[in-house]
């Protein structure tokens, strides 16, 4: 029976209220569920922007004086074998996949698999291996692990990065990163 008289009051309170009255309340809630919504993505996307800002402000690596160029007076021949000397070994191609998938997930990322495709460049006669990583994580992340890379692999080079992110409430993003090793097996042409 309380039920009933419950019910009653509350639809003859519903009647006694303005149409116009409703359709604000309806209208303030609905605004306050967008809100609970918006603010925690919003949140999110602040804190990743402050960390790609702390990412950015820290100061460039350290070179390493042994990897400075030098320009000998004698030319080329000097100069040809510094610039081999610099190129990876064709045997360390997989301790090199290793060492990126292990600072992708120092890094925090997600690393499933990548694409390999090896290369031979005549002309500089030496070896190419060309890698194609799609990961997951932050924007501060994904940088994170590429300059890592740079340091890990001075033979490697980043041709490329991509961002994508399939809306604005996914704190994560996904990325592509295409790296190139140099490689040469020995000071002679490749095979």
């Amino acid at each position: 029976m309380t039920f009933a008289r419950s019910a009653l009051r509350l639809r003859l309170a519903l009647r006694a209220l303005n149409p116009v009255t409703i359709a604000a309340l309806l209208l303030a809630l609905a605004g306050l569920l967008v809100l609970a919504w918006v603010l925690p993505a919003r949140e999110a996307l602040e804190q990743e922007r402050a960390q790609a800002r702390r990412a950015a402000a820290l100061p460039p690596p350290a070179v390493d004086p042994s990897l400075a160029p030098v320009v000998l007076e004698s030319g080329a021949p000097e100069n040809l074998a510094l610039f081999r000397s610099a190129l990876g070994r064709q045997r360390d191609v997989e301790p090199a996949l290793k060492t990126l998938f292990a600072l992708a997930a120092k890094s925090g990322l997600v690393l499933r698999q990548g694409e390999y495709k090896r290369g031979v460049d005549r002309n500089a006669r030496l070896h190419t291996y060309q890698i194609n990583l799609p990961v997951k994580g932050s924007y501060a992340q994904v940088w994170q692990f590429a300059l890592q890379s740079l340091r890990a692999l001075p033979y490697a080079s980043l041709d490329d990065v991509s961002f994508k992110r399939d809306n604005i409430v996914e704190t994560g993003l996904e990325a592509r990163l295409r790296l190139t090793l140099y490689l040469s097996d020995a000071p002679g042409a490749p095979r």
